[in-house]
């Protein structure tokens, strides 16, 4: 077995080869262009322009003055972005592993809720454990096959109005898992692996999942092995170890060096950490009634419901973990630092297709080795840090309150319809129900890829704007004309059409600026007074985390709040109706998911309404 251990400032796999097929591409660099530094003038002043709906005219007059200082002909900021040209040149990409190392590895916060999306897939036709059997030998055979196009270099390119797109993180999918440190995490990344990780009952095992010959086991024979691994677990009083990975990253790191002090429990982390995927087979979970199980199965994907349900079935550091449940709910948890919600659902797809089709394979009468069950040493220390790491995951998982929905009076065909982009119309549509509840609007985030450049992950397309702000103050004006809210509407979608054109460039604004502020800081200098200002530490206070999930299939996106009195909303637009999952914390007596998800949906009805007025 073979490691390749990734710095934490370098933590991304260079791919350079072209591999012939059939009509086949392989993602290499020179089919996509360097991710592009923007100009200082165009940033700041796009900064300008996104705060204005968000300060008052009057603590406008201070920041106005401060970003004029920041950006004048040779001063700090011009510095700064000389520094930023120039790793620009001597680099893949300028900023995605600076924001790799920021926004994930230096963060402290748990992996659940705060930081690992999970996906739940609509539910499957078992409802028992051997049906959950089968189906996750399908599952494993389906994964194993679409890693199997990643080697060798069959996985076709993905492109995007036209454009290629860069796809250097699938390799990474596989194989890699998240390393705790007390200070910052690292990644590490392991090549030739022939394992996956199996837990059930929180017992883990090392699972072969390919023969002698090197062929990829069958779906029978995985299914067999399966059945011996149910048969291995059928005992829950063991030690919950995959709770240690939900901890606070400091807490986690002092524990995790205390854990691999012992011989044994280095083994079986490492062969954790090193399988290709981890396979959760989670136990039966309370029944709810039909309008609550899309948001119960979204929170056991997301963190497995607690430490008396299946909490303790997860390896939060892994970068790739699908869950399977008896009852037919069945999804996957991944971790950020080497994966994206792109690639993720370029698997799921693949896998759905796969599931439609019979085992291609035959079986060979090769006898197969018991999976290798993994064993723990627990000291009096390490029992103390399992019984901790369950107070805070539960404390957690009861402060998160989730509510997922599907809105089924339209989808993103009535947009269309209108010339109207269907996210940019969801988006405003979440500004003007969020001013409904708190009566003021707030910083939002949405996700914009930037696979596009080489080596290039996500940056924000940021609402409101100022046509927006304009658009909710009127909505509910009586005084305000049917007509002149519609254009106010197409206003405000315009503008934010023309922001996700300027991200898709890579001319969106706030990763330059976090470049910047990360320049000062390699140039030891003290951080700039422009991210000193009130105004900046608002416009980055994200009380509403978005992102849209198109997928093939009606599937949910889940994960919590960047900030505790904010939301997170993902949805994920079919054509004639949308899902939506929305997360608050219920320690905010201010932010209730309920409350938005109601207000949300009326908001699209009266959206609905305003574009196709009843006679």
């Amino acid at each position: 077995m073979i490691l390749r251990k990734i710095p934490a400032r370098t933590c991304r796999l260079v791919l350079s080869r072209v591999v012939s097929g059939p009509s086949q591409e392989v993602c290499f660099f020179s089919s996509v262009p360097v991710q592009p530094v923007p100009s200082i003038s165009q940033t700041l002043q796009g900064y300008l322009r996104a705060i204005e709906p968000l300060i008052p005219e009057e603590e406008l007059v201070h920041t106005r003055k401060t970003i004029q200082k920041f950006g004048e002909e040779g001063g700090l900021g011009q510095r700064l972005q000389e520094g930023l040209e120039r790793r620009a040149r001597q680099s893949n990409n300028w900023i995605s592993d600076w924001w790799v190392q920021w926004a994930y590895l230096e963060s402290r916060q748990p992996l659940p809720v705060h930081s690992s999306p999970a996906i739940s897939l609509p539910k499957r036709d078992f409802s028992d454990w051997r049906g959950q059997l089968v189906f996750a030998s399908k599952l494993i055979a389906a994964a194993l096959d679409f890693k199997n196009l990643v080697d060798n270099g069959r996985l076709p390119v993905e492109y995007m109005r036209g454009q290629p797109l860069c796809m250097d993180l699938f390799p990474l999918l596989f194989s890699s898992c998240r390393i705790p440190g007390r200070k910052h995490d690292s990644i590490a990344h392991h090549i030739r692996a022939r394992h996956i990780t199996v837990v059930r009952n929180y017992q883990f095992f090392q699972l072969e999942v390919y023969n002698s010959d090197g062929t990829r086991m069958t779906e029978s024979q995985i299914h067999a092995q399966l059945l011996r691994i149910r048969a291995e677990s059928w005992k829950t009083d063991k030690e919950p170890m995959g709770i240690l990975t939900s901890e606070h990253r400091h807490t986690w790191g002092q524990a995790y060096s205390r854990l691999l002090k012992d011989k044994l429990n280095k083994e079986s982390v490492r062969a954790i950490e090193k399988g290709l995927f981890t396979l959760c087979l989670d136990s039966p979970v309370m029944r709810v009634s039909d309008d609550k199980y899309s948001s119960r199965m979204a929170a056991q994907i997301l963190h497995g419901g607690g430490t008396y349900s299946n909490s303790g079935n997860r390896w939060f550091d892994k970068t790739l973990q699908f869950v399977v449940g008896e009852d037919g709910s069945w999804g996957i948890l991944y971790e950020q630092a080497t994966a994206e919600g792109p690639p993720i659902a370029t698997l799921l797809d693949h896998i759905l297709q796969y599931c439609k089709k019979p085992d291609p394979k035959k079986t060979p009468l090769i006898p197969l080795r018991m999976p290798k069950k993994l064993y723990f040493n627990i000291d009096r220390e390490i029992k103390r840090d399992i019984e901790h790491a369950k107070q805070n995951l539960d404390i957690l998982i009861n402060d998160l309150d989730i509510r997922c929905f599907n809105f089924q009076r339209f989808g993103k065909e009535l947009p269309k319809k209108h010339n109207m982009s269907p996210n940019a119309f969801i988006q405003v549509a979440l500004q003007l129900a969020y001013y409904k509840v708190h009566k003021e609007v707030c910083a939002t985030c949405d996700i914009a890829s930037q696979r596009m450049f080489r080596g290039g992950r996500t940056d924000y397309i940021r609402s409101p704007t100022n046509q927006t702000l304009k658009f909710v103050l009127a909505f509910d004006d009586p005084s305000v004309s049917r007509e002149a809210k519609l254009e106010l509407l197409r206003e405000s979608i315009e503008t934010y059409v023309a922001l996700t054109e300027q991200a898709l460039k890579g001319q969106a604004i706030d990763r330059h600026l976090l470049g910047l502020k990360l320049q000062a800081i390699e140039d030891g200098l003290s951080v700039p007074s422009l991210f000193m200002d009130t105004a900046y530490g608002l416009a980055t206070h994200w009380k509403l985390r978005t992102g849209q999930v198109p997928a093939n299939t009606d599937s949910v996106m889940c994960f919590g709040p960047l900030v505790p009195d904010g939301y997170a909303v993902c949805y994920n637009p079919q054509p004639d109706h949308v899902h939506f999952s929305i997360t608050a914390f219920n320690c905010c007596e201010e932010t209730h998911a309920e409350t938005l998800a109601s207000t949300l949906h009326s908001t699209l009805c009266q959206l609905q309404e305003l574009l196709q007025p009843t006679v």
